[in-house]
């Protein structure tokens, strides 16, 4: 049933929460009635920080306190599961950060687990970025004709900028990555696998390769994926977080090559190239942070007006199917 006046709760304290608490609090038909973290100081001081009443260390007993039509969970991956369920067996909907779990496989149990009892939305932000809504815009419009190749980049010097503190920027600003034993795809490229879904369609993972720069990590810091389209085109989504001579902060590059028109995303600014021509330039933190507000917009929109969401489970579901085609065709 569509919700008209939302009463949220929040689980994690963590550094993407501030970019979430911000998306929310420009929504004035909801209201975010309670966070929780298992570091109760985390979470007292981003309620402070936004104003929320009530401040839990338990995530089922803010759940059964609170009561909320929805939770926004933003927690670790591990935990997503549980944390879905609890919510799904007292009629609470969800949006949890992606990955929706941390395999394939169990992100196919809790889909099956959930089924229709709740609304389910993966908060992939990724797509949500303005630029890349610009793009769709341009595509539908059919401003590139027929895609034949395209490519996406992300690169970061995250793994080997040091901050003040001596320690790597990336590990400092996220400490988890330490002990991803999946890294560069399965945390960050699969946004980039997610934005390539949604701009192109249905994609087949042909090659990957990848590897581990940086010896502080478990996981892989570079890897580099190829693509073929139902429609015959092919390309490659890239990373590298140990990248020198680029920012700490992960940057992108996009191109899509078109037999009426191409365009070409890089330093922020947007070129759609043909016989229509034009030119976008966006500050990188704006869109950032538009990122979480069009995709949290996006959920309480489909939440007030019963329509469906745009990366629901079983959408998100072909993402991670990508992610886990990409780690098989490394090992091959």
């Amino acid at each position: 049933m569509a919700i008209n006046k939302m009463r949220l709760a929040i689980a994690g304290s963590g550094m993407v929460t501030d970019h979430h608490c911000r998306a929310w609090a420009k929504l004035p038909h909801v209201e975010v009635a309670a966070i929780c973290s298992r570091r109760y100081d985390n979470a007292e001081r981003r309620a402070l920080q936004f104003g929320i009443p009530a401040v839990f260390d338990d995530y089922t007993r803010m759940l059964d306190t609170v009561e909320p039509d929805a939770v926004d969970i933003a927690t670790v991956p591990e935990v997503h599961f549980d944390q879905v369920l609890e919510a799904a067996d007292r009629g609470i909907h969800v949006l949890c950060q992606k990955p929706m779990t941390p395999s394939l496989a169990d992100s196919r149990r809790l889909v099956d687990q959930v089924a229709d009892r709740v609304r389910f939305m993966v908060h992939e932000n990724w797509r949500f970025r303005p630029q890349y809504r610009r793009i769709s815009t341009w595509l539908n419009e059919d401003k590139l004709g027929t895609i034949h190749d395209f490519k996406m980049t992300v690169r970061s010097s995250g793994l080997i900028t040091r901050s003040n503190s001596g320690r790597l920027f990336a590990i400092e600003r996220q400490p988890f990555f330490t002990t991803l034993k999946r890294f560069m795809i399965m945390e960050v490229l699969i946004h980039h696998l997610d934005t390539m879904r949604f701009l192109l369609g249905d994609l087949r993972v042909t090659e990957t390769s990848h590897a581990r720069i940086c010896q502080e990590i478990v996981g892989e810091d570079f890897a580099s994926i190829s693509l073929r389209t139902e429609s015959g085109a092919q390309g490659n989504v890239t990373g590298n977080f140990s990248a020198a001579g680029f920012p700490p902060l992960p940057v992108d590059d996009l191109e899509l090559i078109g037999d009426r028109g191409s365009v070409i995303f890089r330093n922020q600014k947007l070129s759609l190239l043909g016989s229509d021509p034009e030119e976008i330039n966006y500050d990188r933190e704006t869109a950032y942070q538009q990122s979480y507000d069009n995709a949290i917009a996006h959920f309480v929109a489909c939440m007030t007006e019963n329509i469906p969401f745009e990366t629901d489970r079983i959408d998100n579901l072909a993402t991670l199917q990508l992610v886990e085609d990409a780690y098989l065709a490394a090992e091959r």
